[in-house]
């Protein structure tokens, strides 16, 4: 229970007085000096919990560290504050009022729910944790993480679902505003101020090609790169990318089409002799079966990032998923 003096009897924070004007003062309401009427004090409550379930003002105050002239001077601007007596004299003890005996139960379940309001969050219990969380990724990303990361959520947390979200071509840049737990994807610039990010990997770029294409029998130089057709992956439908900046000099790909995800670039190629030039990790998954061989000069290198809104840094399950999506991208 609360120690200390009368100003420090409870977690509630001193209220300041707010005060609405004197025309709404009702009759026999207790008003300031202005006319206008005061918010109780909330550290009365801790005081008024005690009272209560002691009987006894001597009681209380030795509960709540208070001297006898304190605790009787509480008990006064309880009595004000409520208007009733609480406690009256019964021979040598004290009873309460019928009034006592109403706010009893309330009283005592304010108290607790403030208690329990400032103290530190339970610890995390996955096994009977409920709860869905959003992860915004690309096709790729899911395709070679995501297996292993919802078994890992299963075996741990049964009662979480993942719900993986597409990339948008044009996001709106604001986690909160499109409702997304988590994050993926290459910065080009830094993150707003109430949004938190960490590098998962880098990757870099390779060449594929289906297993019988030209280019798959011998060494794949800048001149017989830049003369293949490409198919080129872009969610805003651009021509160029990293890609056509590191080849530079080299020579200029022939993009016959664009795509918006490496899985339908990687499954063009498959069918076809479009070269696809992807992230080598990302698309580990998606490229079984093909031809993979190293870019005729040196190969732009990406790195993913985590990203999430600040409100949930500090929030022990979204921690706990977060590790695991590091984890699950090592």
């Amino acid at each position: 229970m609360f120690r200390g003096r009368a100003s420090t009897l409870s977690p509630f924070p001193t209220w300041r007085k707010a005060q609405i004007s004197q025309a709404t003062c009702a009759p026999n309401a207790r008003c300031g000096s202005l006319g206008r009427m005061a918010r109780p004090d909330l550290n009365l409550l801790a005081t008024l919990d005690v009272l209560l379930e002691e009987g006894s003002v001597t009681r209380a105050g030795e509960r709540l560290a208070l001297s006898p002239s304190a605790m009787s001077r509480a008990l006064a601007r309880l009595r004000r504050a409520t208007g009733d007596p609480l406690l009256v004299r019964a021979g040598r003890g004290l009873v309460p009022t019928p009034r006592a005996l109403e706010l009893r139960e309330r009283v005592r379940g304010l108290v607790v729910e403030a208690e329990e309001v400032l103290r530190p969050a339970a610890r995390l219990d996955l096994a009977t944790l409920e709860r869905t969380f959003s992860l915004r990724a690309s096709d790729g990303f899911v395709e070679r993480f995501g297996p292993g990361l919802v078994a890992e959520v299963g075996a741990a947390a049964p009662g979480v679902r993942l719900r993986f979200l597409q990339k948008a071509a044009k996001p709106s840049g604001s986690l909160r505003a499109d409702g997304v737990d988590l994050d993926t994807g290459v910065l080009d610039q830094p993150p707003l101020p109430d949004v938190v990010s960490t590098p998962l990997f880098t990757d870099r770029f390779i060449g594929v090609v289906r297993g019988e294409h030209p280019l798959s029998t011998a060494e794949v130089t800048a001149a017989r790169y830049a003369a293949a057709r490409h198919v080129h992956v872009s969610r805003r439908g651009l021509t160029e990318g990293l890609v056509d900046l590191a080849f530079g000099s080299g020579g200029r790909r022939d993009v016959v089409t664009v795509v918006e995800g490496f899985g339908a670039a990687l499954a063009l190629a498959r069918a076809s002799d479009l070269v696809a030039t992807v992230p080598a990790r990302y698309t580990e998954v998606l490229r079984a079966g093909m031809h993979r061989f190293e870019l005729p000069f040196p190969a732009p290198e990406v790195t993913v990032s985590l990203l999430w809104h600040a409100r949930f840094d500090a929030d022990p399950a979204h921690r706990w998923l977060r590790e695991l999506v590091r984890e699950a991208t090592r």
